[in-house]
């Protein structure tokens, strides 16, 4: 029986189930294969399973983050 609490990661681990992927990401299965499919998430086939690379996790959020940062505008202010 595993003991050990949900939020506790394997850093052995490689590949990553969906579930597992979307646990880490903090979202629901559905919208983590709907990511899968976009192909925003990265993930690929073992046999007839579907897992995503470890290190496509944190990949995903640094994308996310550049994308989400506000572009800094510079305005100036014409004398009429």
């Amino acid at each position: 029986m595993d003991t050990a609490p949900a939020d506790t990661f394997d850093n052995t681990l490689v590949l990553l189930t969906v579930e597992e992927a979307a646990r880490r990401l903090r979202i629901g299965r559905t919208v983590c294969y709907r990511l899968i499919s976009s192909g925003e998430l990265e993930s690929i086939t073992v046999g007839h399973l579907r897992r995503v690379p470890v290190d496509a996790v944190p990949e995903f959020v640094t994308r996310r983050r550049k994308r989400q940062q506000p572009t800094t505008t510079i305005t100036t202010a014409t004398a009429a």
